[in-house]
């Protein structure tokens, strides 16, 4: 069976059809993120996703301006509980793409040069509203450049898209939990795309 690629303009065309625009503050009425529904998830993402590219692209990032060609990995965001209960989605280059999407537990190595780039909206309680949170970003460097990292590079772009700044072992000691997956977490099963 062949699997399922989709790229980030396919995804979000099919979410935004037919929808009209929400209103730019994107309001949110949960107390919780973990309660939002799939279709207030995909209002939320109607709301908020194009705003997310344009900031993140304000400081010149060629992944800022490249991330949304490459392949997603889920079919919608989703909140996994790690990145302060953010909604997540996740997209792989070419080089990481077809590693990343088998979603392997066990022997992963992803190949040098692979780059996934985690959007995040962040829902505040006390605004109720959803706002564009950091783009996450992690890069495989050549074997022994980090191993530290387990020769990952992690960095972030604030949504008006400035270099995060942060230890590479604030990161690293959460993903180390899936070592075996060489430090990879992955969407939540009910949204990772399919073979």
């Amino acid at each position: 069976m062949k699997r399922l690629m989709l790229t980030a303009a396919t995804f979000v065309a099919t979410l935004i059809a037919g929808q009209s625009a929400l209103a730019s503050d994107c309001p949110v009425d949960v107390e919780d993120p973990f309660d939002l529904t799939e279709a207030q998830i995909g209002e939320i993402y109607a709301c908020i996703g194009d705003k997310m590219v344009t900031g993140y692209s304000k400081q010149g990032s060629e992944i800022a301006a490249s991330y949304r060609n490459w392949t997603v990995s889920g079919t919608r965001p989703a909140v996994a509980g790690a990145h302060s209960n953010r909604l997540l989605l996740t997209f792989a280059n070419d080089i990481a793409a077809e590693q990343y999407l088998k979603f392997e537990e066990e022997g992963v190595k992803m190949p040098v040069g692979s780059i996934l780039a985690k959007e995040s909206i962040t829902i505040s309680k006390k605004k109720k509203a959803a706002r564009v949170g950091p783009l996450f970003i992690m890069t495989k460097l050549e074997d022994g450049a980090s191993p530290d990292t387990g020769d990952w590079e992690y960095s972030g772009l604030q949504p008006n898209g400035k270099p995060m700044k942060f230890k590479q072992s604030f990161c690293h000691s959460c993903h180390v939990s899936w070592e075996s997956q060489d430090a990879l977490a992955y969407p939540l099963e009910e949204v990772r795309v399919s073979n």
